[in-house]
């Protein structure tokens, strides 16, 4: 059972921080498109970002400060234009912007980090942001998450908010976040916007360290439609409000700090599959008999993200080859007579050889999936075990539907 339990707030649930959402211009829509989260007291940071060759302003920019320092007292988030591909025009629309929002703070521009999400190639509408700053920082709330959830999103359907409360020294430790994304979701550092405040004092590397292996668990589990993105953003404060002794070193505080931060990153990063583009459903493979954790993790992604496996997920059709080929390519070694497949509660194929098993029942196990779209019972369970092996690991992605391509094909236009 989990050492936690969900309290609301996101990212404003732990101490010290607050939040706001506003509507500056930056979309055509009208819709909320600027956020900010900011941290009365400097707070240590840690990101993980895209490996892209291709980045937005943004990216470069935060990877330079957290080079120069692990620390940060503020988030900036416009959404509806990616500033990415955007020259050195963009890169210094990101200075601007950071230096804007350190002006109306008065903080240094350097505790401040920035994210962007939208339009490859579109930069900033810089006299949008000079006018919506000063209002956004007024905005701030303790209760401004919700805001600048909505303020963050593109093409979402819904918001992804999350906090926990643990506790550590007889004290309360608080945790939140809140994320972004549909479309252009695919591991190697999702794609994505994630932010993570908590009110916990820990070391910068072990912070760091906590982050990646939480996002290698998470984040870079999950895909959409296999494509990776220039933003993908992950970062994560701690502030130290709490008054709990500081986490220096692996042990069992820090064990339970990373294992919230695991699950709260896991929450998001499944918001995110399930409210994929066009999807009906989300999709969870667990692998098991690996060789190694990593080997199954490479496994369940490669299931989760072939188009065929969604495409018959989509169709409702228990159509188990397409697992087993997936499986096979994923370039893990194991023997194929050993390969073990369910769906749901329905086992196709048992030590390499195919199972009999009732077609129609598996195909309204599908349909039921569908029909749970957004209440959390919208989930299709594959289970694989290909050995005897101690890896494990789990993937999340969606199924993919014709709405899919209708919402791409009319993203610009």
């Amino acid at each position: 059972m989990a050492d936690w339990q969900e309290i609301d707030g996101g990212v404003t649930a732990p101490k010290g921080y607050k939040a706001a959402g506003i509507t500056a211009g930056l979309k055509p829509s009208g819709a909320p498109d600027l956020a900010l989260i900011f941290s009365e007291t400097e707070a240590i940071a840690a990101g993980v970002f895209t490996m892209s060759q291709v980045r937005a302003a943004c990216v470069d920019y935060c990877r330079t400060r957290l080079q120069a320092k692990a620390s940060a007292r503020a988030i900036l988030c416009n959404a509806g234009q990616a500033n990415a591909a955007t020259g050195d025009r963009g890169w210094e629309d990101a200075l601007e912007s950071a230096r804007l929002l350190g002006e109306s703070l008065n903080i240094s521009p350097d505790t401040i980090l920035l994210a962007s999400t939208g339009v490859i190639g579109q930069r900033i509408p810089m006299e949008a942001m000079r006018n919506g700053i000063p209002q956004l920082v007024a905005s701030l709330s303790e209760d401004g998450s919700d805001a600048a959830a909505k303020a963050i999103i593109t093409t979402d359907l819904v918001t992804k908010s999350i906090a926990l409360e643990t506790t550590m020294d007889g004290r309360p430790v608080r945790m939140g976040g809140i994320a972004k994304g549909s479309g252009m979701i695919h591991p190697n550092m999702a794609t994505l916007l994630a932010f993570v405040t908590c009110d916990a004092a820990v070391s910068t590397s072990l912070w760091q360290q906590m982050l990646k292996r939480a996002a290698d668990r998470s984040f870079n589990q999950i895909t959409v439609d296999g494509d990776t993105s220039t933003n993908d953003t992950l970062i994560a404060l701690a502030n130290g409000q709490s008054r709990t002794a500081a986490i220096t070193e692996m042990g069992a505080s820090a064990e339970k700090l990373e294992a919230m931060l695991t699950a709260v990153c896991q929450y998001l990063a499944k918001a995110i599959a399930r409210d994929g583009e066009g999807a009906t459903c989300l999709i969870e493979v667990q692998v098991s008999g690996a060789p190694d954790d990593e080997s199954a993790r490479q496994i369940a992604r490669t299931i989760v993200g072939s188009s065929l496996v969604k495409s018959a997920i989509f169709g409702r059709d228990p159509n188990w080859g397409r697992i087993a080929a997936a499986a096979g390519r994923a370039g893990v070694s194991f023997h194929q007579e050993d390969l073990q497949i369910k769906l749901g509660s329905f086992v196709l194929m048992e030590n390499g050889q195919p199972l009999e098993f009732d077609r129609a029942a598996a195909s309204n196990y599908l349909k039921g999936a569908a029909a749970g779209a957004y209440l959390q019972e919208d989930t299709v369970l594959i289970s694989v075990c290909i050995g005897n092996g101690s890896g494990t690991g789990t993937a999340w992605g969606c199924d993919l539907s014709y709405d899919y391509v209708r919402i791409n094909a009319e993203y610009t236009t």
